[in-house]
């Protein structure tokens, strides 16, 4: 009688398990939808108008079937001359990103702070020079041509990872900066994984921050380190929010309130890092999600 109650109990204990697992997939499955759906398609076209999604790009001829395809634009008051030494000196160990600088500066021969002047010795770059993105990846010059346009481009073989920078005049007191991004996904390596995922899910928010960089410093405006750290923090704690909701769906009871908790943080982390907000009202809708948690697995 000892071992079929021991049985049983494995067997309840299997279809819990299963039933949490369950649980977490249509989780995961709805984020999903909600980032296909919506998410994606506004983060692949921030900022830009559907003339520029649809026009030509120098660079367009690089990787004419990418996995990932991105326009990206913002208005600049200022003229092509005025932006583009800051487009030139941009890198790794060079004048910084202008964006996330805890992420992207760290270990940063340079500093941790990117540039707010144009800096003379990254300014006569040449095709074929080293374009360095992080410590562990590098890009070339492809393509320079003053006040107009820059390609960076990757060394993926057949289809390389092309990213094009153009400057638009609007008038004689603003210019329109559009970055375009084609991209082919490659999965035969761990590291080549975290790249494309990295390029999927948050490449959207360094561009974003990039363009915002850019302009600031054209415009003399540029905002202060803190705030820029505030909005990385809540990025990266409304991501984990949601893992850690994920988590206990399946190791804790699972009951409507415990799976709609869940949901609700994965809709806080897409709305994070994905919707046109202010970094304040991302930390109070993270508060929200760690509310709703605490709450639906008060007494679980």
């Amino acid at each position: 009688m000892a071992s079929i109650g021991k049985r049983l109990r494995e067997v309840a204990r299997g279809h819990r398990l299963l039933a949490r697992g369950f649980a977490v997939l249509t989780v995961l499955l709805l984020v999903a939808i909600v980032y296909l759906g919506v998410c994606r398609p506004y983060q692949l076209h921030l900022g830009a108008t559907a003339a520029e999604i649809e026009r030509p790009m120098p660079g367009d001829e690089l990787n004419p079937d990418p996995s990932f395809l991105a326009t990206r634009a913002i208005t600049i008051a200022g003229s092509p001359e005025d932006i583009w030494p800051w487009l030139l000196q941009m890198g790794y160990g060079r004048a910084g990103y202008y964006g996330y600088d805890l992420l992207e500066n760290a270990g940063s021969p340079e500093g941790l702070r990117s540039a707010d002047e144009i800096l003379p010795q990254f300014q006569n770059f040449v095709v074929g020079d080293e374009v360095p993105i992080s410590a562990v990846v590098s890009m070339t010059f492809h393509t320079i041509e003053p006040n107009r346009h820059l390609i960076w481009l990757g060394d993926d073989v057949p289809h390389p990872g092309a990213f094009t920078w153009a400057l638009y005049p609007v008038d004689g007191e603003h210019t329109r900066l559009v970055s375009r991004i084609r991209w082919s996904y490659d999965l035969t390596s761990a590291r080549n994984l975290a790249l494309q995922l990295f390029t999927e899910f948050a490449d959207h928010i360094a561009i974003r921050k990039i363009l915002q960089g850019v302009k600031q410093r054209v415009e003399q405006d540029i905002e202060p380190f803190w705030v820029q750290n505030v909005e990385f923090v809540t990025y990266l704690c409304t991501f984990l929010i949601f893992l850690v909701a994920l988590a206990l769906l399946f190791w804790r009871r699972l009951t409507r309130r415990t799976w709609g908790a869940s949901l609700v943080s994965g809709l806080v982390w897409l709305t994070s890092w994905y919707a046109p907000i202010s970094a304040w009202l991302g930390m109070l809708f993270a508060l929200l999600a760690i509310g709703a948690l605490l709450h639906a697995h008060r007494n679980v």
